[in-house]
């Protein structure tokens, strides 16, 4: 009923809308109608989900007022989708239809469509498509499609892992609430997963967390909206769609490799803990288009190979002391949706010590002109971090920082267009808001890497030659 209840409101609001100053007539003719489109595509939905609402105007451009015998939806019930037009619900008492409907001359009528598509008994996606059909009182029929593919889905609610348990399966779950993992227990995530989390959800780890994708089979953790915030910008492209993942004070040995988390408020926090014990090792991962932070460690021994942190609104990567490496790391701060927004890579040692941090064959990045803060200078701590062999945009330092070392940088000076992120990565598109940081040819992160530090494969699983790239990427022809 709730359903019913918005459609019902949001198409009284369309009546004022549509409403002309003139009196009303009941006289009527034939006349082709016109639709502002020809097909209601519902894109993807999740099978048994309540999709969002479309919808369509329909046109009298006509000197005569139309009068519609019917507007029938074929189907019914039969494929899941509901109706309003013009302010009338296309119930099961009606028939699915409503009659005697004028659409005045020169004037308009708005039509509502939602879909609940049935439980689904394969994997993968069904077509799932039906008509509503506009008929006149002289035998004149228009039809308009409706269509969408239903994807099987399996749901949970407040999951909460007691014992050591496996989450598979090749249809995707959508969360709801939070997934708790206890801390005498292990959490893995199969190759190939997807989760969709729902408004809020996220993942509060006590326990022990294991991300276990494969180049070929990555896990994704994403929102669960699968429709478009405006025809250009599906909601994939969106931040802050889900909560993130946590990992607490007590939580060690958490494991993440190709995993591809991206639409989070904060994608991962770290709890502060004891620095003598791995807390996340991060391997060919990307974490992008955060409302919060990309990463926010607290005091923790973290390790990051081959991962891409990218566009949030906060730091991209947040270090708070502890003991952290980072190698062949593309951290990426073009976040769209804030003009002031967060450095690529922050560190500091002032609310907990920093025992050591070291960045090699990285590529940091952004719109500013300097893209890393580092901590306030404190002599007496002596060297804390090491930049070597990397890129990274912030002015060249005349006058030696006693914490950290920088050997062998490139300085990305913003008037240099040879820099620019058009001229870097592979796509660079601010007007649809799609980026995808694989490197470009010519770019001149190519061979720019130290051999003694690199790694066997990039991020996608692709082998590094003699002279490696620069990030998470290694470029392919």
């Amino acid at each position: 009923m709730k359903v019913k209840y918005t459609l019902f409101i949001v198409a009284i609001i369309s009546l004022f809308i549509s409403c002309s100053d003139e009196d009303f007539s009941t006289s009527s003719s034939v006349s082709p109608l016109y639709f502002s489109v020809d097909t209601v595509d519902m894109d993807t939905v999740f099978a048994n989900v309540p999709s969002s609402t479309r919808s369509f105007w329909v046109y009298n451009r006509s000197q005569n007022n139309v009068r519609l015998s019917s507007v029938r939806l074929v189907g019914g019930n039969q494929h899941g989708f509901r109706v309003n037009v013009g302010g009338t619900y296309l119930s099961a008492e009606s028939g699915f239809q409503t009659s005697d409907l004028e659409v005045r001359k020169n004037d308009s009528v708005r039509v509502f469509v939602e879909l609940t598509s049935p439980k689904a008994t394969t994997e993968g996606m069904t077509l799932i498509e039906d008509k509503l059909v506009f008929s006149q009182l002289v035998a004149m029929e228009q039809r308009m499609l409706l269509r969408a593919r239903s994807w099987k889905a399996r749901q949970v609610y407040n999951l909460r892992i007691r014992r050591d348990t496996i989450i598979s399966g090749e249809s995707p779950i959508i969360v709801y609430g939070d997934i708790r993992v206890d801390s005498a227990a292990t959490l893995t995530i199969a190759p190939g997963t997807k989760l969709f989390f729902h408004d809020k959800a996220g993942i509060d780890v006590y326990g022990r967390l294991l991300v276990k994708g494969t180049a070929n089979a990555n896990v994704t953790l994403r929102g669960d909206r699968l429709d478009k915030m405006f025809s250009y910008l599906p909601y994939s492209r969106v931040s802050g769609q889900w909560a993130g993942i946590r990992i607490y004070e007590h939580s060690y040995g958490n494991e993440f490799e190709n995993m591809d988390l991206y639409g989070a408020f904060d994608g991962l926090r770290i709890d502060s803990s004891d620095v003598s014990r791995p807390k996340l090792t991060l391997k060919a991962s990307t974490i992008h288009n955060c409302q919060g932070y990309g990463i926010l460690a607290e005091q923790c021994l973290m390790e990051m190979q081959n991962c891409q942190i990218s566009n949030t609104q906060n730091d991209c990567v947040r270090i708070n002391g502890g003991k952290a490496a980072l190698t062949h790391c593309t951290l990426a701060q073009f976040y769209p949706f804030a003009t002031e927004r967060g450095a690529a890579l922050w560190i500091t040692f002032d609310k907990y010590p920093l025992v050591t941090c070291l960045l090699q064959n990285c590529l940091i990045t952004g719109y500013a002109n300097d893209v890393v803060m580092l901590g306030k200078e404190e002599k007496e701590k002596g060297v804390l971090i090491t930049f070597r062999d990397s890129r990274i945009r912030m002015p060249k330092i005349d006058l030696p920082y006693v914490n950290a070392t920088f050997d062998n940088i490139v300085y990305e000076q913003p008037t240099d267009t040879a820099f620019s992120p058009k001229n870097t990565f592979m796509t660079f598109d601010e007007k649809n808001l799609y980026y995808d940081f694989r490197l470009k040819k010519g770019s001149g992160a190519i061979n720019a890497g130290n051999a003694l530090w690199t790694l066997p494969t990039d991020r996608l699983g692709k082998l590094r030659d003699a002279k490696p790239d620069l990030g998470a990427y290694e470029y392919a022809e």
